[in-house]
């Protein structure tokens, strides 16, 4: 089985600010004085596992857990801290609605944008242009600025653009939770289309539904680390008994 994305040791850490000063003079003060204000969080702790073609991999976790840091070190939003990140082929992400659209220019000028970010060609991009149209059913809409879209046509647009490039990898974040039930049923069939076609597929969401229907296998975080990587089903019985246990 050829490998698509293989996590090794992986350590992702922020920096977060837990004050903010009240002016410019407490800012300076404050240089001198402490550094404290500034700590540095680890959202991943050490993560390997590896991802080969045509699996369909859930991320389960509660919030915070790092999901969708993972999947944005997997489209090469971050870099890692430590450790090594390998991904191999062309990955659709829908991590983050309407990230990477302009809000300035038009569904259809975005469209251009989003396959050129993904790596096609003009041309490429062009011949699929109509197919896209017509899977996001914007309508007219189509030719306006996306800062006029709600979060609903956002989704649909950016699901569209993902998806009918034909990506290798598809990372998916909790974005099909927006949006109504009969585009929400065409979303399905198209991930259904992709594991039938070996694609190689992320999914974070919060529906054990859904990871139960569409996922062969799981991983669980917590506090930045794997708890169990294994079964759907077992996974989701760990991880409810995880989210029973006090706190």
């Amino acid at each position: 089985m050829r490998l698509r994305i293989e996590f090794e040791n992986v350590v992702q850490r922020y920096r977060v600010i837990r004050e903010r000063p009240d002016s410019l003079r407490e800012a300076f003060t404050k240089v001198f004085r402490s550094h404290s204000s500034v700590q540095e969080f680890q959202a991943l702790r050490g993560i390997s596992f590896q991802i080969g073609d045509g699996e369909v991999l859930g991320l389960i976790g509660r919030n915070g857990s790092g999901k969708s840091t993972m999947l944005k070190l997997i489209a090469g939003v971050f870099e890692p801290s430590a450790g090594r990140v390998q991904v191999e082929g062309k990955v659709g992400a829908l991590i983050e609605l309407g990230a990477g659209f302009q809000p300035e220019l038009t569904g259809r000028e975005n469209i251009v944008i989003g396959g050129l970010v993904l790596g096609y060609s003009r041309k490429e991009i062009e011949a699929k242009e109509q197919a896209i149209i017509e899977f996001a059913g914007l309508g007219e809409f189509i030719d306006s600025p996306v800062k006029q879209y709600s979060s609903g046509m956002f989704m649909r647009l950016a699901f569209s653009v993902a998806t009918e490039v034909d990506p290798e990898i598809l990372l998916i974040d909790e974005i099909l939770a927006v949006g109504d039930a009969e585009f929400a049923e065409k979303c399905d069939q198209r991930i259904r289309d992709f594991r039938r076609r070996n694609k190689t597929i992320l999914l974070v969401s919060h529906s054990m539904s859904a990871m139960r229907a569409l996922c062969d296998r799981a991983i669980l975080l917590d506090q930045g680390k794997i708890l169990m990587d294994g079964p759907t089903a077992q996974v989701i019985e760990r991880y409810e008994e995880l989210v029973h246990q006090p706190v």
